[in-house]
Protein backbone atom coordinates (compact mmCIF):
# COMPACT_ATOMS: atom_id res chain seq x y z
CA UNK A 1 0.00 0.00 0.00
CA UNK A 2 2.96 2.15 0.84
CA UNK A 3 4.12 1.71 -2.48
CA UNK A 4 1.04 2.78 -4.46
CA UNK A 5 0.61 5.75 -2.02
CA UNK A 6 4.31 6.78 -3.47
CA UNK A 7 3.82 5.82 -6.94
CA UNK A 8 0.77 8.03 -6.93
CA UNK A 9 2.76 11.01 -5.01
CA UNK A 10 5.11 10.68 -7.40
CA UNK A 11 2.76 10.96 -10.67
CA UNK A 12 1.11 14.25 -9.13
CA UNK A 13 4.09 15.08 -7.98
CA UNK A 14 5.59 15.48 -11.29
CA UNK A 15 2.50 16.52 -13.34
CA UNK A 16 2.37 19.64 -11.17
CA UNK A 17 6.35 20.37 -11.76
CA UNK A 18 5.35 19.75 -15.72
CA UNK A 19 2.26 22.01 -16.03
CA UNK A 20 3.33 24.90 -13.42
CA UNK A 21 1.04 27.52 -13.20
CA UNK A 22 -1.03 25.28 -15.17
CA UNK A 23 -1.13 23.02 -12.66
CA UNK A 24 -3.86 24.49 -10.23
CA UNK A 25 -6.18 25.98 -12.77
CA UNK A 26 -6.13 22.00 -14.74
CA UNK A 27 -7.06 20.23 -10.83
CA UNK A 28 -9.64 22.57 -9.99
CA UNK A 29 -11.15 22.00 -13.67
CA UNK A 30 -11.58 18.08 -13.02
CA UNK A 31 -12.99 18.93 -9.65
CA UNK A 32 -15.33 21.47 -11.28
CA UNK A 33 -16.14 19.68 -14.15
CA UNK A 34 -17.67 16.90 -12.19
CA UNK A 35 -19.37 18.99 -9.25
CA UNK A 36 -21.18 20.60 -12.77
CA UNK A 37 -21.98 17.77 -14.06
CA UNK A 38 -23.55 16.16 -11.32
CA UNK A 39 -25.31 19.47 -10.12
CA UNK A 40 -26.72 19.73 -13.82
CA UNK A 41 -28.15 15.89 -13.78
CA UNK A 42 -29.41 17.19 -10.29
CA UNK A 43 -30.86 20.51 -11.54
CA UNK A 44 -32.21 18.81 -14.31
CA UNK A 45 -35.17 17.02 -11.96
CA UNK A 46 -36.23 20.52 -10.90
CA UNK A 47 -36.64 21.84 -14.53
CA UNK A 48 -38.95 21.65 -17.28
CA UNK A 49 -36.34 19.18 -18.99
CA UNK A 50 -36.07 15.71 -18.93
CA UNK A 51 -32.68 13.97 -18.22
CA UNK A 52 -31.56 11.42 -21.27
CA UNK A 53 -28.45 9.81 -22.44
CA UNK A 54 -28.42 12.12 -25.30
CA UNK A 55 -28.18 15.38 -22.67
CA UNK A 56 -25.82 13.21 -20.43
CA UNK A 57 -23.48 12.50 -23.87
CA UNK A 58 -23.78 16.23 -24.81
CA UNK A 59 -22.57 17.27 -21.24
CA UNK A 60 -19.68 15.02 -21.24
CA UNK A 61 -18.60 16.44 -24.66
CA UNK A 62 -18.79 19.70 -23.64
CA UNK A 63 -16.44 18.83 -20.86
CA UNK A 64 -14.06 17.28 -23.44
CA UNK A 65 -14.34 20.61 -25.44
CA UNK A 66 -13.30 22.50 -22.79
CA UNK A 67 -9.92 20.44 -22.07
CA UNK A 68 -9.33 21.05 -25.93
CA UNK A 69 -9.58 24.14 -25.43
CA UNK A 70 -7.22 24.29 -22.60
CA UNK A 71 -4.54 21.67 -24.91
CA UNK A 72 -4.68 24.26 -27.86
CA UNK A 73 -4.00 27.14 -25.41
CA UNK A 74 -0.97 24.96 -24.78
CA UNK A 75 -0.34 24.47 -27.97
CA UNK A 76 -0.22 28.05 -28.72
CA UNK A 77 2.45 28.40 -25.50
CA UNK A 78 4.33 26.06 -27.29
CA UNK A 79 4.61 27.49 -30.37
CA UNK A 80 5.35 31.14 -28.46
CA UNK A 81 8.03 29.24 -26.46
CA UNK A 82 9.61 28.00 -30.71
CA UNK A 83 9.32 31.47 -32.25
CA UNK A 84 11.31 32.97 -28.54
CA UNK A 85 13.72 29.96 -28.84
CA UNK A 86 14.29 30.26 -32.99
CA UNK A 87 14.57 34.20 -32.47
CA UNK A 88 17.71 33.52 -30.13
CA UNK A 89 16.13 35.02 -26.80
CA UNK A 90 17.05 33.14 -24.22
CA UNK A 91 13.96 33.30 -21.92
CA UNK A 92 11.12 29.93 -21.43
CA UNK A 93 7.73 31.53 -20.85
CA UNK A 94 5.10 29.43 -18.58
CA UNK A 95 1.78 28.42 -19.84
CA UNK A 96 0.44 31.66 -20.12
CA UNK A 97 -2.76 31.56 -23.01
CA UNK A 98 -3.38 27.83 -21.40
CA UNK A 99 -3.86 29.46 -17.86
CA UNK A 100 -5.49 31.88 -19.22
CA UNK A 101 -7.87 29.60 -20.69
CA UNK A 102 -7.99 27.35 -17.61
CA UNK A 103 -9.06 30.02 -15.29
CA UNK A 104 -11.96 31.13 -17.75
CA UNK A 105 -13.30 27.61 -18.17
CA UNK A 106 -13.00 27.30 -14.15
CA UNK A 107 -14.85 30.31 -13.71
CA UNK A 108 -17.45 29.42 -16.26
CA UNK A 109 -17.86 25.86 -14.29
CA UNK A 110 -18.59 27.86 -11.12
CA UNK A 111 -20.90 30.12 -12.34
CA UNK A 112 -22.87 27.06 -13.47
CA UNK A 113 -22.30 25.50 -10.79
CA UNK A 114 -24.14 28.48 -8.78
CA UNK A 115 -27.34 28.42 -11.36
CA UNK A 116 -27.97 24.63 -11.01
CA UNK A 117 -27.87 25.08 -7.10
CA UNK A 118 -29.83 27.56 -7.58
CA UNK A 119 -32.42 25.35 -9.80
CA UNK A 120 -32.58 23.07 -7.28
CA UNK A 121 -33.69 25.56 -4.35
CA UNK A 122 -30.37 25.91 -2.33
CA UNK A 123 -30.34 28.76 -0.98
CA UNK A 124 -26.69 31.09 -1.18
CA UNK A 125 -25.49 34.37 -0.28
CA UNK A 126 -27.06 37.10 -2.66
CA UNK A 127 -23.26 38.13 -3.70
CA UNK A 128 -21.63 34.81 -4.23
CA UNK A 129 -22.80 34.78 -7.96
CA UNK A 130 -22.19 38.65 -9.10
CA UNK A 131 -18.55 38.09 -7.24
CA UNK A 132 -18.21 35.00 -9.67
CA UNK A 133 -19.53 37.08 -12.58
CA UNK A 134 -16.97 39.84 -11.70
CA UNK A 135 -14.05 37.16 -11.23
CA UNK A 136 -15.28 36.27 -14.94
CA UNK A 137 -15.08 39.61 -16.29
CA UNK A 138 -12.08 40.62 -14.45
CA UNK A 139 -9.76 37.65 -16.28
CA UNK A 140 -11.40 38.77 -19.96
CA UNK A 141 -10.41 42.24 -19.22
CA UNK A 142 -6.38 40.72 -17.91
CA UNK A 143 -6.40 39.07 -21.26
CA UNK A 144 -7.42 41.86 -23.48
CA UNK A 145 -10.59 40.32 -24.28
CA UNK A 146 -13.70 42.17 -22.46
CA UNK A 147 -16.81 42.43 -24.74
CA UNK A 148 -18.77 45.56 -25.91
CA UNK A 149 -21.80 46.50 -23.56
CA UNK A 150 -24.75 44.70 -24.92
CA UNK A 151 -22.80 42.26 -27.30
CA UNK A 152 -23.75 38.66 -26.43
CA UNK A 153 -21.73 35.52 -25.46
CA UNK A 154 -21.03 33.63 -28.16
CA UNK A 155 -19.97 30.68 -25.70
CA UNK A 156 -23.95 30.43 -24.14
CA UNK A 157 -26.50 28.27 -25.73
CA UNK A 158 -30.25 29.37 -26.27
CA UNK A 159 -31.10 28.92 -22.53
CA UNK A 160 -28.25 30.86 -21.68
CA UNK A 161 -26.25 29.08 -19.12
CA UNK A 162 -22.65 27.98 -20.13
Amino acid sequence: MDKVKAGVTAVISALMSWLGILAVPVFLMVGCNIIDYITGIWAAGYRTENVNSYKGIRGIVKKVCMWLLVLVGAWIDILVNYAIECAGVGIELPFVVATVVAVWLVVNEIISILENMLDIGVRMPPFLLPVVKYIRKAVEEKAGVAEEEGEGRENEDRTGRN
